[in-house]
């Protein structure tokens, strides 16, 4: 970033590999009220270029607004995960409904319906290696690119294309769509995406599905 970060912002990275590195940026505005409508929050978002970034509107009760640079999202993955590991939450509330999290110490985890993530196109290759070749395709559908690693083991390689045109070409780590493609195959997994992101996921009680995973401070 060249510009100035607001006062109250901090940047996260969520989904982070096991040795710390990658995941995706998350902005996190503490304190929303500097931004009170859509379009003074939709242009913080475009201008600070994330994939999403969370307005903080209740940081008692985890109420939270989510924006991509052209939109407002109801629900989405990573901003759950990392705003609830930041604040330390119980909850949180994005528009969609409330959110259980908990935390195992090392893995930060939301329990959400599968049908509160966005539509998304799940697009099955036929390996790892045909999933890393690809090339970023042009505007248009939402694309969650995917194939088994280990099928036994439940290891997904993955990428994912948001096709809007607002600059995200490829977001490096993707819940809702993690949530859609867990819920699809109805089994746990331990997906690898992006970079080196990794998102674990598993069906829970009550046609939840967990979704999980490790949160870093961004650098300067």
């Amino acid at each position: 970033m060249t510009h100035e970060r607001p006062r109250g912002l901090d940047v996260l990275r969520v989904f982070c590999s096991g040795d710390g590195r990658h995941g995706n940026a998350l902005g996190v505005v503490r304190d929303g009220r500097p931004y009170p409508d859509e379009t003074s929050r939709r242009a913080l978002a475009a201008e600070l270029g994330f994939s999403e970034t969370v307005f903080v509107d209740d940081p008692e009760r985890g109420v939270v607004d989510i924006h991509t640079p052209g939109a407002r999202l109801p629900f989405a993955g990573h901003p759950l995960v990392g705003v609830a590991w930041l604040l330390d939450l119980e909850t949180v509330n994005p528009p969609a409904g409330e959110v259980w999290v908990r935390s195992d110490g090392e893995f930060t985890w939301i329990a959400a319906p599968a049908e509160w993530a966005p539509p998304r196109t799940l697009r099955r290759y036929g390996s790892a290696a045909e999933v890393e070749a690809l090339e970023v395709p042009p505007p248009g559908e939402w694309t969650y690119a995917w194939a088994w690693e280990d099928e036994a083991a439940g290891r997904i390689r993955a990428r994912a294309f948001p096709g809007r045109g607002d600059g995200i070409d490829e977001d490096e780590a993707t819940g809702a769509a993690a949530l859609l493609l867990t819920e699809r195959l109805g089994r746990a997994l331990n997906i690898t995406q992006g970079r080196g992101s990794q998102l674990l996921t598993a069906p829970a009680p009550g046609g939840l599905i967990e979704l999980g995973g490790r949160v870093r401070l961004a650098g300067p």
